[in-house]
């Protein structure tokens, strides 16, 4: 009895050792294939890397000509002779027409003078105006009085700015070629800009290209 449970319960010895190497077999197949994973990877990491180092350089190139470009054009326009010549005769035309409407028989002398006149007309119409009654004649003459007053008092100070605007703008006349130099002071401290930041990004994909050409050797060597 006891020959037929065992025989019922335990597998035979072949059968045993048959499933004993099986699972040996799988044991240490596990860390053999995770082994080859491994050095897959590590040979093929690099060259990920590498080739995603490359692409980023070449994206990076045509930006950085572009903005090669941009600067010589940049520094091309601020050393250019006409462009500076015009640009002061565009600025005496604007101080040349601004002094002819604030001379002394120019346009903005003549405004407060004109608002005098006609404020001054109208108080002599209304004097004599018998449409209105006495009470409305009163109040209109008295509005007129007060408008003529307070033009009086803005006429000068507009005669006062006139005048000191006007002195300004012959002063500024007769120190054209020194607004010149200044002018070119400007443009060459831009352009200066333009080199210092030119220089920073050519520095910039200089450590990029370090990095790419370092890299250029097998995995582990």
């Amino acid at each position: 009895m006891l020959r037929s449970f065992a025989a019922a319960f335990c597998p035979r010895p072949i059968a045993l050792l048959s499933v004993i190497v099986l699972l040996a077999a799988v044991a240490l197949a596990g860390p053999a294939a995770r082994a080859q994973e491994r050095s897959g990877a590590d040979s093929v990491t690099p060259v990920e890397e590498y080739a995603k180092q490359v692409e980023e350089l070449k994206k990076s190139y045509p930006d950085l000509g572009k903005r090669i470009e941009d600067s010589a054009r940049s520094i091309d326009e601020m050393n250019d002779v006409d462009k500076a010549r015009k640009e002061i005769e565009e600025l005496r035309s604007v101080v040349a027409g601004l002094l002819g409407a604030v001379s002394d028989n120019g346009t903005v002398s003549q405004l407060g003078a004109k608002a005098l006149a006609h404020g001054r007309s109208k108080l002599k119409s209304i004097e004599q105006d018998a449409r209105f009654k006495p009470e409305e004649r009163e109040f209109l003459l008295d509005q007129w009085r007060k408008l003529v007053a307070e033009t009086e008092r803005a006429t000068e100070d507009l005669e006062g700015a006139r005048k000191e605007f006007a002195d300004l703008l012959r002063t500024l006349q007769t120190r054209e070629d020194f607004i010149d130099e200044l002018m070119q002071v400007r443009r060459a401290s831009e352009a200066l800009a333009v080199i210092r930041n030119l220089t920073r990004e050519i520095r910039d994909a200089s450590t990029k290209l370090k990095s790419l050409i370092g890299g250029l050797k097998p995995p582990g060597v």
